[in-house]
């Protein structure tokens, strides 16, 4: 059981140490990961409606 505690207070220890986004800093990466996430949905929704197509075109 003193393993299981001592981990915990390592671990809180250490979360003190972590560098932590700010406010800002945190809205640019959210931001620049949905655009990335809609631009590649986008980009593998055409790629995929393409092969569809040329897929449908043979006989």
């Amino acid at each position: 059981m003193q393993r299981i505690v001592n981990f915990f207070k390592e671990v809180g220890r250490e979360m003190r140490k972590v560098s932590w986004p700010k406010r800002k800093e945190l809205t640019n990466y959210t931001v620049t990961v949905l655009i990335t996430v809609i631009f590649f949905s986008l980009f593998f929704a055409v790629i995929d409606l393409g092969i569809s197509e040329l897929i449908r075109l043979i006989p």
